[in-house]
């Protein structure tokens, strides 16, 4: 349910309407738009009196909302999120480049990736030192020494990082990453949503691989229902039956979450495609297509990379995707 304030509403009046609404145990979240108010309630809303409220003087509507997911919802927050992230900020018309590879291999690797990326326009450096892969025979990450390399490489660019969580108890080792990822594969690990929810840290949540939006949503509002409101949704591609490509691309899903949520959504072509030369045309349509960010694997030696190395940009290709990326925005701001 939201109730929409009128203009001139005392801060005496909406405290004391928010107390009512605790003392009838409901969750209640706050929108401050640039023309109105909104008060969202989260809860058992059966026991509201809806011409009760709208006889309340300071309120101008009441609606209930019959989508499952409430906080993610843009009826409950009508401007779109801003997620802040050290100096960067993404969404609400700020668009960033996230570059890395897919797997840290050796300071070097990363710090120099890191460098190239950065002097490109990337405001954000990916890379995954705890790695999910379908076969237990292949590389797995290099787990704490990894997020130790990242580290570094942030101390000498910067650049916030975002790198991949995959068991809740590793939650220590992330407590300097900026933004935490949920792949593909956790996107349905409640047990971990629920701790992220726990934290203030941006996460960044993945589309599963044969999830559809409402579930992606829902994996969201789990994240927020525990308090933390800093998810970036993210558009990675699922699985068809098509097969010449790694997955499916659904650049439908831009601006249909966009209608559907306030919180700031991202595209992953590299993984949606798993081809390189296919992350170029895609990473511009998704831009087109309203997306709030890119993320990019970018490798300094693709054809010997430890995972993921087809579907791998060299800094040279990503300067110039960056750059044309750019041009795009341009063109659809206008």
């Amino acid at each position: 349910m939201v109730a929409v304030l009128k203009p001139g509403a005392t801060k005496q009046q909406i405290d004391n309407l928010i107390s009512w609404f605790k003392s009838r145990g409901l969750d209640v979240h706050i929108s401050e738009g640039s023309t109105h108010t909104i008060i969202g309630l989260v809860g058992d809303t059966s026991i509201i009196d809806i011409e009760l409220l709208e006889a309340i003087e300071i309120i101008e509507s009441v609606k209930r909302i019959s989508d499952p997911f409430k906080s993610a919802n843009r009826k409950f927050h009508p401007d779109d999120t801003v997620i802040s992230i050290g100096d960067v900020k993404l969404g609400g018309g700020n668009f960033q480049f996230i570059a890395g590879p897919c797997s840290v291999e050796s300071p070097q690797q990363v710090l120099g990736i890191a460098k190239r990326v950065r002097a490109s326009g990337a405001t954000m450096l990916r890379g995954g030192a705890f790695k999910p892969r379908t076969s237990p025979y292949d590389f797995q990450g290099l787990k704490a020494d990894g997020i130790n390399m990242l580290l570094e490489a942030k101390a000498q660019t910067g650049m916030p990082l975002v790198s991949e969580i995959m068991n809740a108890n590793h939650l220590p080792l992330f407590e300097n990453i900026d933004v935490i990822q949920v792949g593909a594969r956790n996107m349905q690990n409640f047990e971990l949503l629920k701790e992220l929810g726990k934290t203030r840290k941006p996460i960044l949540l993945k589309r599963g691989l044969a999830n559809t939006l409402k579930e992606l949503l829902m994996s969201a509002e789990y994240i927020m229902a525990g308090g933390n409101e800093n998810v970036i949704l993210c558009e990675r591609g699922i699985r068809t039956f098509e097969t010449y490509t790694r997955n499916t691309l659904d650049l439908s899903a831009v601006p249909l979450l966009k209608e559907l949520t306030h919180l700031p959504v991202i595209v992953d072509p590299s993984h949606a495609t798993g081809i390189a030369r296919l992350v170029l045309p895609m990473a511009m349509a998704a831009a087109a297509a309203g997306a709030d960010g890119l993320m990019i694997e970018v490798h300094n030696d693709p054809s010997n990379a430890l995972c993921d190395g087809a579907q791998s940009l060299t800094p040279d290709q990503f300067n110039v995707l960056a750059s044309k990326v750019r041009a795009v925005l341009e063109a659809v701001r206008k």
